[in-house]
């Protein structure tokens, strides 16, 4: 799911390239939606590229290509939402299933985290996954679904079943999951810069992002990761 400013953005870049052949400027772009810098427009192009709808072409300035377009059939249905039902988790559980063991917990699967994901889209519950006692320690905790390739030298890939605990500050060098300016959610290393806030990827294809101190809430830090091999 894309916030509507980067729905918006990614349809002005394909729509530009469809009619010219060519991506249109930052100041284009800026000018479109109606924002007040250029930096809002790299932000969006960023988290774009990172969850693979757009790529940057070596050697050209500015130049963009379009990889693909979000589904229409499900525009409308936030990720969290579609087709969820208060049944559907407790009904796909067999009768006769134990009940977890004392050195296991039951944490809430609340959806898909990447790069600007809408944090509409993490706080309803998807699911319920069984979770190790000794990967969690005291507090409130959740399950995240990776999306992407942004922090694969983190060694989190996409498809891994991260977990975090719920807090609202981190040091610097730690995973967390940030809120950026009250509205999308990224799972990243925070490095705190004098008064700055750096986001930094774990894949050097991707760019660190710097914000003020009032741009970015943590929302948890990452504590464990599980994944499943097919």
């Amino acid at each position: 799911m894309l916030t509507r400013k980067q729905h918006e953005l990614l349809m002005f870049i394909h729509e530009r390239i469809k009619e010219t052949g060519v991506s249109p400027s930052f100041d284009e772009m800026k000018e479109a939606l109606d924002l007040a810098s250029k930096s809002g427009i790299h932000r969006l192009i960023t988290a774009l590229e990172e969850r693979g709808f757009i790529r940057r072409l070596a050697h050209r300035a500015r130049a963009l290509e379009v990889l693909k377009l979000p589904d229409q059939a499900t525009a409308g249905a936030p990720r969290g939402q579609a087709g969820f039902k208060p049944g559907v988790i407790e009904g796909g559980r067999p009768a006769a299933s134990p009940e977890p063991a004392n050195d296991t917990r039951e944490l809430p699967l609340l959806g898909k985290i990447a790069a600007g994901t809408p944090i509409a889209a993490i706080q309803h519950e998807r699911d319920r996954l069984i979770v190790p006692e000794s990967m969690l320690g005291a507090g409130e905790h959740y399950v995240l679904e990776i999306e992407g390739d942004s922090m694969i030298e983190a060694g989190i890939l996409d498809g891994d079943m991260v977990v975090i605990k719920r807090v609202d500050t981190a040091s610097s060098g730690e995973i967390v999951v940030a809120l950026v300016e009250g509205e999308e959610a990224t799972l990243k290393r925070l490095r705190r810069k004098g008064a700055s806030i750096a986001l930094e990827p774990a894949n050097r294809a991707y760019e660190t992002r710097i914000f003020g101190p009032d741009q970015v809430e943590v929302q948890g830090k990452l504590v464990g990761l599980m994944r499943r091999y097919h």
